[in-house]
């Protein structure tokens, strides 16, 4: 394959998980696929000639100031609860869900209201520098299609799932499916409709099976959905163990654990995705690890409705995959840098405790911290590992997905003051400072799909 583009700069990533590499004023180039085929660094022999090559065809090409990050990869979006952002965060979470979410939900039935929240978002998460996203849509079919073609349509990298409700006696009237059978037949439907758009979608779109959680379905249903995720091969998603209710519920109705559960009905697998899990433990982790799956860890919607602190770094040491995800709209932002911060000061609190009436040897979990590289490796490494596709780093064989990050921008610099200005310095102020303002480009496997 021949290079089509290529892109100057330097670069911040991980492809070790939580050691920063850092790659100064690199020649990236890119096959007419948008995959990376080289990564030329300065020490390289042929660097010059191809850098001649490249000022002579397609170049992008980096200003004093601006740095490549990878494309963050969002692990859990409730994308129809974009509106409800930011609202009903204090209440409990039954009333969250009972007076907000699932009227909100339900308005979905509506195929012109879903295009017009989902345009919205789809391009609010492409401008603060997400390029793949893993969604929830809801129980409706064309709605649910309406989100994979507007990934499709603006160039994000979209995994969406129809959400599967079919207990009677767990989901509201106004909201569920009318029947197992019919959430069946129209998951199936869903898959073979986004796989035909697929073809024509050069950054790809995926469908995914999508139990909303064991706790709404039933076991024909769960049963069902995982039949479909081996006859099709495709992803997988659903809540596994987020908080204490959820954790019980599960208990008392099987006398098993969540994780045990999906295991059980096939709805865990090397292309699952599992949100939460802020109460599995070890032997839930070694079922994770022996059947590939991976999790989303979702910091700022835990810390409202979780009851408790997922230990992420006896997880990863356990080697389990771990991703990051918002959890729009438990989370109220839209960010990945935002919850890259909330990850790193949850993890703090979980190791120092928080309850200071106990002494402080047996407040808090020993060696759970973690570093805000760790959760940057999360927030795009992770997320590719998790999903098993090639995108989270910059490097040769991966999709060329990139953010466009200027620390000089007048409506927000990053001045260093010429201190603290190393490299690893200075992605930290990335992290902890940028806004959206900052990521002035995003690149989708080689292709612009927003910039200031």
């Amino acid at each position: 394959m021949s290079i089509t583009k290529y892109f100057k700069g330097s670069v911040f990533h991980t492809p070790t998980d939580g050691v920063l590499e850092y790659l100064e004023d690199v020649l990236i180039c890119v096959d007419a696929e948008g995959m990376i085929e080289r990564v030329v660094t300065t020490e390289q022999s042929d660097y010059p000639e191809m850098l001649a090559v490249a000022k002579q065809g397609t170049l992008v090409e980096l200003q004093k100031g601006q740095y490549f990050l990878p494309g963050f990869v969002d692990l859990h979006v409730h994308a129809p609860q974009w509106p409800q952002a930011g609202v009903a965060l204090d209440e409990p979470l039954n009333v969250w869900l009972d007076e907000c979410t699932f009227p909100l939900e339900a308005k979905y039935a509506d195929a012109s209201f879903a295009s017009e929240v989902y345009q919205d978002l789809v391009a609010q998460l492409l401008a603060r520098g997400t390029t793949t996203v893993l969604y929830f849509a809801t129980v409706h079919l064309e709605a649910s299609l309406q989100l994979a073609k507007i990934c499709a349509e603006k160039g994000q990298r979209g995994l969406v799932g129809k959400v599967v409700m079919d207990d009677f006696d767990a989901n509201p009237d106004f909201y569920r499916d009318a029947s197992t059978a019919t959430a069946l037949a129209e998951t199936e439907t869903f898959i073979k409709e986004v796989q035909k758009l697929a073809k024509t979608t050069h950054q790809g779109v995926y469908p995914v099976v999508t139990p909303r959680f064991v706790p709404s379905c039933t076991d024909e249903g769960l049963a069902g959905l995982g039949q479909l995720a081996q006859k099709y091969d495709v992803h997988i998603q659903s809540h596994c163990s987020e908080g204490q209710w959820e954790h019980d519920h599960v208990l008392e109705r099987f006398g098993k654990t969540d994780t045990e559960v999906l295991r059980d009905f096939g709805l865990l697998g090397e292309k699952a995705v599992m949100a939460h899990c802020n109460f599995i433990d070890e032997k839930d982790g070694e079922i994770f690890v022996e059947t590939g799956t991976a999790v989303a860890h979702c910091p700022i919607s835990n810390a409202y409705f979780a009851n408790g602190v997922i230990p992420i770094k006896r997880l990863k040491e356990q080697g389990v995959t771990i991703g990051l995800g918002t959890d729009i709209s438990g989370g109220f932002s839209p960010s990945l840098y935002d919850n890259i911060k909330q990850a790193v000061m949850s993890s703090r609190m979980l190791e120092d405790g928080v309850d200071v009436t106990l002494p402080q040897t047996n407040r808090g979990v020993a060696n759970a911290r973690i570093s805000v590289i760790d959760a940057f490796s999360l927030a795009t490494k992770g997320g590719g590992e998790a999903l098993r596709l090639p995108i989270g780093l910059i490097k040769e064989g991966y999709a060329c997905d990139l953010q466009v990050i200027d620390t000089c921008y007048s409506g927000n610099p990053l001045p260093a003051f010429g201190v603290l200005n190393q490299p690893k310095e200075q992605l930290q102020k990335i992290l902890y400072l940028a806004t959206a303002e900052n990521i002035r480009q995003v690149w989708v496997q080689g292709k612009k799909v927003h910039e200031k």
